[in-house]
């Protein structure tokens, strides 16, 4: 594997070699780093630096594979900790990356708090580098993917194109339509004429205050207090995690891959076994796009999680213990499949 590094919590590189491949992962207190992460950086084709981590399966326990963790947009790989520890307790060994333009990975505007890409077929890049140099040579077969919102349409993409890393795929809460009420086809009109020349820009209203700063009581995603101020808590401490609002650039980019997804035929093309998990309590993408989906899917199945915001894994735990009851019955060898 090329760039590659192991590194302890809160060590240093200690020489120009080992600054060009070292990638720490942060810590805070009442979080820590699961024992045994190995983590460094890739380069993507197109030469942008991808942030990775893995972590073995926990010693006494049936192995199971690998399951690899996906986030979605402004989301970081510490902010995983909990859920790597889940993972790696039931026998999986635990895979992750940042996506390009944020957590540790490279920042692709001036601004680093921008949400930006010019394509989400870019975010293939990312993929492709982690399944190649870490995925298939590094972690025990068979694989399976689990992918928050953002990285939800990612994975599917990869699969339209033909990409089968995955035995199977757990997608929590797809984006595979923003919930933007009846503005919606009006923002996506105003998006596409926009990029040109305005597409770094935030949009209307965006600024760099990091998402993780609105108060708890007026968030949209969990209604799990200690899990969101956890969240903020690793961002306050290592402010190279923030990240702002989306710019008009990245908004465009993802109405492409949202319509593009949604067409019957492509949907019809989908042949990778899955199970979506909607939130019940959803705001911020929309439950009709998921369900639409989900009902036209050959192998596939649905399940809404009553109550649940749009976090399931940083939900309180009556929402997380149903859906790893789910999860556990749709992988093979999990702890009660």
């Amino acid at each position: 594997m090329t760039l590659s590094a192991t590194l302890s919590p809160g060590s240093a590189p200690s020489s120009d070699a080992e600054t060009a491949s070292a990638a720490p992962l942060f810590s805070i207190p009442g979080d820590p780093v699961p024992a045994g992460a190995v983590s460094g950086y890739l380069t993507a084709e197109d030469g942008v630096r991808i942030r990775y981590a893995r972590w073995p399966a926990d010693q006494g326990v049936p192995a199971r594979g690998t399951v690899a963790l996906f986030s979605g947009r402004t989301e970081f790989i510490e902010k995983y900790y909990e859920v790597v520890r889940e993972l790696t307790a039931r026998g999986f060994a635990v895979a992750m990356l940042d996506w390009r333009g944020q957590g540790g990975s490279e920042r692709l505007l001036r601004n680093a708090r921008k949400g930006y890409v010019p394509d989400f077929r870019d975010y293939q890049r990312d993929l492709a580098v982690f399944a190649r140099e870490v995925l298939l040579p590094d972690c025990p077969a068979p694989h399976f993917a689990l992918a928050h919102s953002m990285a939800g349409v990612v994975l599917l993409d990869s699969v339209l194109e033909g990409r089968r890393w995955f035995d199977r795929m757990v997608l929590l809460a797809p984006m595979l339509a923003i919930n933007l009420g009846p503005s919606t086809g009006a923002t996506r009109v105003l998006a596409g004429m926009l990029k040109g020349f305005l597409g770094r820009a935030y949009v209307p209203g965006g600024t760099n205050r990091p998402v993780t700063s609105r108060p708890f009581a007026k968030n949209p995603v969990t209604s799990d207090a200690r899990r969101y101020a956890l969240a903020a808590a690793m961002v306050d401490a290592h402010p190279a995690l923030a990240m702002g609002a989306p710019t008009i650039g990245w908004l465009a980019a993802a109405f492409d891959i949202m319509e593009r997804l949604m067409q019957p035929e492509v949907i019809r093309r989908i042949r990778q076994p899955l199970l979506i998990v909607g939130a019940g309590d959803e705001r911020i993408v929309s439950n009709r796009a998921i369900e639409h989906l989900s009902a036209r899917l050959i192998a596939g199945g649905h399940v809404t999680i009553a109550g649940s915001k749009h976090e399931i894994l940083m939900e309180r735990d009556i929402y997380r213990e149903q859906f790893w009851a789910a999860f556990d019955a749709f992988i093979p060898g999990s702890a009660e499949g």
